[in-house]
């Protein structure tokens, strides 16, 4: 500290982490400049860069995509920030003056929103059957280059580009998806946040609560209890009365997940029986825009309430709830999440002292898995070898064979 004080800049990555302790402290998100912390131009920007709801998410984009396509250490390194996690609870529901005045340039229209549109479905179809590592830098490429020029065009309506702003915001989801899927938590965030201010500017508030969702999951995945209900609470709200039975038990069933975080367990498994009713009575063709891209909401809600069932002790509940969402999306483009739901049934199952079961469960998320490449996966199949373990030591063949094969898995997916 003393070095700071007389005038010796810190390293990027210590900033960080004395920002990040600081804000939750003061349990508001500080700057560089409130804490007095002077870094050199490029180190400053990557400190909190894309950590953001204020000023114009079109640049903010600009440099986060440039910071991930040059592979920037700090940026694909660094932590999830529970502090970000707090900002778009600060933002007023109501919706004010757009934020974006660059300059326009160029005209664009209908043609050029559905273009985007294709995309996003086409990218999100592949990331769902492959994985997050296919396409990546393409995704971040096309957000970057096209999809800004296009935010910059004139459009002969307002809608029009309010529609853009959304087809936006649905990429640069995908890209905090995807980084997600590469375990590059700060990255993810910081595209998270972004589409959280396109769904603004485009003034749609159901866009708004499903980016508010994934903020939450994202805080659960990083075991984060901070912040969590609130956004789920505020994801819920804004959609109240905006869609339909199907998309709200995805609402429902995040915040039943949030409930959990926060060990108040009796009430995340009656909303968990909610969000099922929801999804069961539910028309999935009423379905619309982001949430209908991302599979059926009756697997959705299982996957969650297996967790859920998992945090409470209740290991056969949740081997019921992951068999059953493994099944609704085994038969889909869904390919990851089939086989990240198998290898967490698995696990389940071993939980009650089945290996055989476990075993043979696990060569079927092993099948699932072939071709597919995501960090997410590879560390479910990390904690498969670590569950095999001591059957293995023990001379349990089938354990000796299956942890065999999971690290020929590995070593293909390096």
């Amino acid at each position: 500290m003393a070095y700071w004080v007389q005038g010796t800049p810190p390293q990027a990555e210590t900033a960080r982490y004395l920002l990040e302790f600081l804000s939750r402290k003061l349990r508001r998100a500080l700057t560089l400049d409130d804490v007095g912390l002077f870094l050199a131009p490029t180190d400053a920007e990557l400190v909190s860069l894309g950590l953001t709801v204020e000023g114009d998410p079109v640049e903010t984009l600009g440099r986060l995509g440039r910071a991930d396509i040059e592979r920037r250490s700090f940026i694909t390194t660094a932590a999830y920030s529970v502090a970000a996690a707090a900002l778009p609870l600060g933002v007023a529901e109501d919706y004010a003056d757009r934020t974006a005045h660059a300059i326009k340039s160029g005209r664009a229209g209908a043609t050029e929103v559905e273009a985007v549109r294709d995309m996003v479905a086409m990218f999100t179809a592949i990331d769902e059957r492959h994985g997050g590592q296919h396409g990546r830098s393409t995704v971040v490429q096309y957000l970057q280059d096209d999809v800004r020029r296009l935010c910059r065009s004139r459009f002969p309506t307002e809608d029009l580009e309010s529609q853009m702003y959304s087809a936006a915001g649905s990429l640069a989801y995908l890209a905090g998806w995807k980084a997600y899927d590469a375990g590059e938590m700060f990255l993810a965030q910081g595209y998270y946040l972004q589409a959280f201010k396109l769904a603004r500017l485009a003034r749609n508030p159901t866009e708004e609560a499903y980016v508010l969702r994934i903020l939450a999951h994202h805080g659960m995945d990083n075991n984060s209890s901070e912040h969590i209900l609130g956004l789920a609470d505020r994801a819920l709200r804004l959609s109240a009365g905006r869609v339909d039975p199907s998309t709200e038990a995805l609402f429902v069933i995040c915040r039943a997940r949030a409930l959990a975080n926060s060990k108040r367990f009796t009430e995340a498994l009656r909303e968990a029986e909610r969000a099922r009713e929801l999804a069961a009575t539910g028309d999935v063709r009423e379905m619309t825009g982001w949430a209908s891209m991302w599979g059926h909401p009756t697997a959705t809600v299982d996957s969650h309430t297996a967790a859920i069932n998992t945090q409470v002790g209740n290991y056969m509940a949740a081997e019921q709830h992951h068999a059953a969402a493994r099944q609704h999306y085994g038969n889909t483009e869904h390919q990851r999440i089939a086989a990240l739901s198998a290898a967490a049934e698995g696990h389940a199952q071993l939980s009650q002292g089945q290996i055989e079961r476990a075993c043979h469960t696990w060569d079927h998320a092993l099948d699932a898995m072939t071709g597919i490449r995501s960090k997410r996966a590879a560390k479910s199949v990390q904690a498969i070898r670590a569950d095999l373990t001591s059957f293995r030591k023990r001379g349990v063949r089938q354990a000796a064979e299956l942890d065999e094969r999971a690290r020929l898995w590995l070593h293909e997916a390096v």
